[in-house]
């Protein structure tokens, strides 16, 4: 691309921290604007561009969600030159982000759960070890990235708290239930080789750290053996845990803070879930709903 760029990532990496994911969807963005652009120069793009690139986006059905994380890139990068004295005006301001379609977030009913977590075979170490993540997840709610970055050293069996790194390597420390605790002390016990990576918390068969993909995987081979209908994903289990809390009364607050949203805005869909599950219940049991 150009030094613009480059300066720009140094910036997000050492001053704002970001996680390698994140950083890479900055690259593949700014990448894609300018390859759009032919390469035009940063410092002489203007509203107008970015306005045709946005359209070119929709003109290819592109995801509303996609685009405004997009947009949230070109705004972040435009701000930096601005603050860095490169630009006088940031040419994305009052370009709108496109509006978001609300969905509720998908979440399985406690006995779904307990089905899905009890589906993998505990009499094999891989069984073990899948069993291990789908009580993890649904224990602390944490996010798949949270759970593969694990490291063992990171789990308080005695205390019973698991340190967490979250987006933006952001440090949190959440609660895990006995159950969890348990499969995860199985799944160490019956490790049958040395760890490659002997930091890592959950390795694949090649004795490496598990990936995001390897969780999804996992996940859908035991919604099919489970006989699971819904379109489940690992983050379906952090659904399900706040869901769940907010169901057994727990304050947003705590639930913001061990799912680790930095705004309580984020948590709130889940009182959304949580009132149209009361409304659904109602509506089959009352005799005049």
């Amino acid at each position: 691309m150009n030094r613009y760029t480059e300066k720009f990532f140094t910036y997000l990496e050492i001053e704002k921290n970001v996680s390698p994911h994140t950083l890479l969807n900055y690259r593949i963005d700014l990448q894609q604007l300018f390859t759009f652009l032919k390469d035009k120069d940063a410092l002489k793009i203007d509203r107008l561009d970015i306005r045709k690139y946005l359209a070119d986006l929709k003109s290819r059905n592109i995801q509303k969600r996609t685009v405004a994380r997009k947009l949230s890139t070109y705004r972040s990068f435009f701000k930096f030159l601005v603050r860095e004295g490169h630009l006088k005006y940031n040419p994305v301001t009052g370009v709108s982000s496109p509006k978001m379609d609300k969905k509720l977030p998908i979440f399985l009913d406690v006995e779904k759960v307990a089905t899905l977590i009890e589906a993998p075979d505990k009499k094999t170490a891989l069984g073990l070890r899948d069993r291990a993540i789908l009580e993890a997840l649904y224990s602390t709610g944490m996010r798949v990235s949270e759970l593969v970055g694990l490291s063992i050293g990171k789990v308080d069996f005695i205390s019973g708290m698991v340190r967490v790194y979250g987006k933006g390597r952001k440090e949190r420390l959440v609660p895990i239930g006995d159950r969890a605790l348990r499969a995860i002390r199985d799944y160490l016990e019956k490790e049958p080789e040395p760890k490659k990576d002997s930091r890592a918390l959950f390795l694949n068969k090649n004795k490496r750290r598990l990936t995001d993909r390897g969780v999804q995987n996992l996940i859908s081979k035991y919604i099919r053996i489970a006989s699971l209908k819904e379109k489940v994903s690992p983050h379906t289990l952090r659904h399900s845990f706040a869901t769940h809390l907010l169901d057994k009364g727990a304050d947003l607050r705590s639930v913001q803070e061990l799912l680790g949203h930095a705004s309580l805005s984020t948590t709130q869909i889940y009182t959304h879930i949580t009132t149209e599950h009361l409304k659904s219940v109602y509506n089959k049991a009352h005799p005049r709903a």
